[in-house]
């Protein structure tokens, strides 16, 4: 009874904590059809700096269209809907290209220096974008990298976090069946291709979603590497709008958000399963 109890607690603190995290992505339909001039007086206090609150409802009592023509009729918009979309796409295959091969040599290859490497990579990791910053700078500089998308694709195809997450999925396969398939004469390829693939299959997929997530809502690095406008991804677009253009800014938010939800909804089980991989001891 006392830990049904503590169950029915647990669950309804979980409940409360994703409605409030939630609670800022119901406002945005309703603010998309909102007008400008029923947003200007709800969002008075904000806007203009005076005093009293908010005044928020979620369905305006006039809806309208406006700021979604003006987004199909922004060819802007479109541009850095398209360049996030290639730097995503092509960020993601190589990964698979680049990732997958490395977290199964890890998982399934004994060699020296194997335990340093993979430290490394776990190093790397743990090291947030801000250290990086400066070193990144002065390689892609001197590559002729700098103001290119290459400069932030190619760093993001070698980047070690979807290698760890494939790589305890990997080594979850138990080593029997690897030697069995060795015995039997087997090739590395043919193990990799016909055992290791189908095995880490979720693995690979929380991989994926987990890196579409992240390159899809990319700031900081085009912010800093990135310098013409036309090279920029669909995140760069929301920071450009003023804040007295609130009514558009929820309108682009909606296809924004749409991928990402898409995603997750397809990779919602790989993704669970791969953190709870993640969270096991081999």
């Amino acid at each position: 009874m006392k830990k049904r109890g503590i169950s029915i607690a647990a669950t309804v603190i979980c409940l409360l904590l994703g409605m409030i995290i939630c609670f800022p992505l119901l406002l945005i339909p309703g603010g998309s059809v909102t007008g400008t001039a029923e947003l200007r007086r709800a969002l008075a206090p904000v806007l203009q700096h005076s005093e009293g609150y908010a005044d928020w409802q979620f369905l305006p009592l006039y809806p309208v269209l406006d700021h979604f023509r003006r987004l199909l009729s922004s060819p802007e918009f479109f541009r850095l809907f398209w360049n996030s979309v290639l730097m995503t796409g092509m960020v993601l295959a190589g990964q698979l290209l680049v990732g997958t091969p490395s977290a199964w040599s890890f998982a399934s290859f004994c060699f020296r220096g194997r335990r340093l490497l993979f430290g490394i990579y776990i190093v790397l990791l743990l090291l947030p974008f801000q250290v990086m910053l400066l070193p990144q700078y002065l390689v892609l500089k001197q590559t002729g990298l700098y103001g290119r998308p290459a400069a932030i694709v190619l760093p993001m195809i070698f980047s070690t976090f979807p290698v760890f997450v494939m790589y305890q999925a990997f080594s979850q396969i138990d080593g029997d069946i690897l030697d069995s398939a060795r015995l039997d004469g087997a090739g590395e390829w043919n193990i990799f291709a016909k055992i290791g693939l189908p095995l880490g299959r979720m693995g690979i997929q929380s991989a994926v979603v987990l890196s579409f997530l992240e390159c899809w809502n990319l700031v900081e690095q085009p912010m800093a590497f990135l310098e013409e406008q036309r090279y920029w991804p669909l995140a760069l677009y929301l920071p450009q709008i003023g804040i007295g253009q609130a009514g558009y800014a929820f309108a682009v938010s909606i296809p924004v958000l749409i991928p990402a939800f898409f995603v997750y909804a397809l990779g919602q089980d790989a993704l669970i399963e791969g953190i709870s991989v993640m969270a096991e001891k081999r």
